[in-house]
């Protein structure tokens, strides 16, 4: 090509490129093509249809077109990088993994392929390298605060909440304008009852966002937890104004305000079902509450048939981490439970520590329970469902990659410090506290020996009450909850893990039947204070007048309510939808 013609088509790029900083990308489309049409090795027009290919995501393309400028100049690390990132977006991480890798064998310091790689780590749940890419990253650019905020999503993963706040403060100190760095920041806060920061995070993304729904509804959960129902109502309502096509808002607003539940929201939530560009999680809350208006007409066979609907989009709106969640659940929390052991040389050390904990499945009335020790003549410290047990075995084993744990003493200071951290450790409270996490059965062996002086509530419910009330409920972070097979497999577990422990240690589990003390709460509460050491006062069926209350469980407005009594046979009408699922297990027939 002659020197004139050369100028020609660099003339040319330029009306190009003119268009493209005007976000006339279909003018800038042409021209390149023109300009390939004279030129296909026009290297500038291939990386200009690139990127509008992947402006307006059409990925395919701008592979395509990536590919075509590598031949080019094939050590273009910008075109390795971009290349990882399209294939990023196409979901072929393998692909995209591979890609970066090339930019970092060139420029082993470049920045971008360190925070690619962090976000492909993470996409692939593989936080340990996700972690590292991201602290790489911060190592070569200091400032670079998107780095931050994703280095602290990591560490929420891990669990490492004060590290994770760290990092989106760090964010927040280089890029004040980051609103998903104070969203989650406020997340952290409310996950560890600090309240008052976690509001004021919600109220910093609205500032800066005055339209985002999301921190709407992270206030209107927070005051719903702490009690302030008008507040949440006040929230879940301004959400819906902002996001009138989510069904989630309206899911949350009707547990407050059941009345929202009319022949306009059911037409609404129809038509978002049959919205082909609706997501699965838009769905199932469309599903859950559908199921609602069967069940004010008793048509319970078309409620549960929406319930199991609902599930099913949940369960697919979260498909890869619920996998591994039903595999935690049913594989390797048994092999944890089984395998685990500690050197049981013990010279006494901290045994004054006297935790109570509750478990049982979920909606079995352990929230009901929790509140009644916690309210008596002493008022003692409420860890809820804080997992300290399970988070401790899982990160310990991975540390160690084993399951022998070594020493008991210095395995109980270590999960004392956790619970200290909590604010459950004590002088002033005795050293008793309660822990909620329900599926703390599985290790009934392990904190029996590390604790000596534990007391272990057992909270029974009939279980088709307990089985509805958990398909009624959506609890979003149990992966198992959302399949009917799975519900009843995991009862079938906990069944056989209770009776295995209490032949093996009889008397050390105080049962607490739900209906019986419903219904007869004064002689109930009594006995299980008196399970607990604890002295029983008045107050401790008055909990639900407490101001300090909190509660995060689905339970959180019934708990706010006087103990009241209902008919054990309240879900005997859904018997017979479910006994092809329950055929096989004795306890349910």
């Amino acid at each position: 090509m002659n020197k004139k013609n050369k100028q020609t088509l660099k003339d040319t790029f330029k009306k190009a490129f003119q268009s493209y900083k005007k976000k006339d990308f279909d003018s800038a489309e042409n021209i390149c093509k023109k300009i390939l049409s004279i030129d296909k090795h026009h290297f500038d027009s291939i990386i200009m249809l690139a990127t509008v290919s992947a402006i307006k995501s059409n990925y395919e393309k701008a592979k395509d077109f990536l590919h075509r400028a590598a031949e080019i100049e094939p050590n273009n690390v910008s075109i390795f990088n971009n290349l990882g990132t399209t294939y990023k977006e196409l979901g072929n991480k393998k692909e995209a993994l591979n890609y970066y890798q090339k930019v970092l064998e060139i420029d082993s310091k470049h920045t971008n392929a360190h925070y690619n790689l962090g976000l492909v780590y993470y996409q692939m749940k593989d936080l340990k390298k996700s972690k590292e890419y991201f602290q790489k990253t911060i190592l070569l650019q200091s400032n670079y605060a998107l780095a931050y905020f994703n280095l602290g999503n990591v560490n929420v993963d891990l669990k490492n909440y004060n590290q994770a706040i760290s990092c989106y403060q760090k964010a927040i100190e280089i890029n004040p304008n980051i609103v998903g760095a104070h969203n989650n920041l406020g997340l952290v806060f409310r996950g560890l009852n600090d309240f008052k920061n976690a509001i004021t995070c919600y109220e910093k993304v609205i500032k800066i966002k005055p339209d985002h729904a999301g921190a709407y509804h992270n206030l209107a959960m927070a005051y719903k937890e702490l009690g302030q129902f008008d507040k949440a109502i006040k929230f879940h309502e301004t959400a819906i104004k902002y996001e009138s096509e989510n069904s989630a808002h309206y899911y949350y607003l009707c547990e407050l305000k059941e009345k929202i539940l009319n022949k306009n929201l059911k037409n609404k939530l129809e038509k978002i079902i049959k919205n082909k560009k609706a997501t699965k999680n838009n769905i199932a809350y469309c599903n859950f509450l559908l199921s609602k208006y069967e069940n004010k007409t008793k048509n319970y066979k078309k409620e549960l048939n929406y319930l199991i609907k609902g599930h099913e989009s949940f369960f697919e709106s979260k498909k890869d981490k619920f996998k591994l969640g039903v595999k935690y659940a049913f594989d390797d929390v048994l092999q944890i439970s089984k395998g685990v052991s500690i050197n049981k040389i013990d010279d006494k050390k901290n045994n004054q520590i006297k935790p109570i904990f509750i478990i049982g499945v979920p909606r079995c009335g352990s929230t009901l329970v929790e509140k009644i020790i916690a309210s008596g003549k002493v008022k003692i410290p409420m860890g809820e469902e804080v997992a300290v047990i399970e988070n401790f075995l899982n990160e310990k084993i991975l540390e160690k990659q084993s399951l022998d744990l070594g020493e008991v003493n210095t395995v109980r200071d270590e999960l004392n410090n956790i619970y200290k951290e909590k604010g459950l450790i004590s002088e002033k409270y005795n050293y008793i506290f309660t822990d909620k996490s329900l599926n703390n059965f599985f290790y009934l062996n392990f904190v029996k020996d590390v604790y000596p002086e534990i007391k272990i509530i057992n909270c029974k419910r009939n279980v088709l009450s307990s089985i509805m009330s958990i398909l009624q409920n959506n609890l979003t972070e149990l992966a198992w909850a959302h399949n009917i097979e799975n519900i009843f497999k995991y009862f079938n577990q906990y069944f056989e893990i209770i009776e295995n422990f209490k032949n093996q240690y009889p008397g050390f589990i105080y049962d607490l039947e739900f209906e019986k003390l419903i219904n007869e709460p004064e002689k109930e509460s009594k006995k299980l204070m008196q399970f607990c050491d604890l002295q029983w006062d008045k107050q401790c069926l008055d909990f639900y007048k407490r101001k300090d209350l909190i509660s995060k469980t689905a339970s959180n407005v019934q708990i706010r309510k006087a103990i009241y009594k209902h008919s054990k046979n309240k879900y005997a009408v859904y018997k017979e939808f479910l006994n092809e699922y329950g055929k096989k297990y004795s306890w349910f027939n």
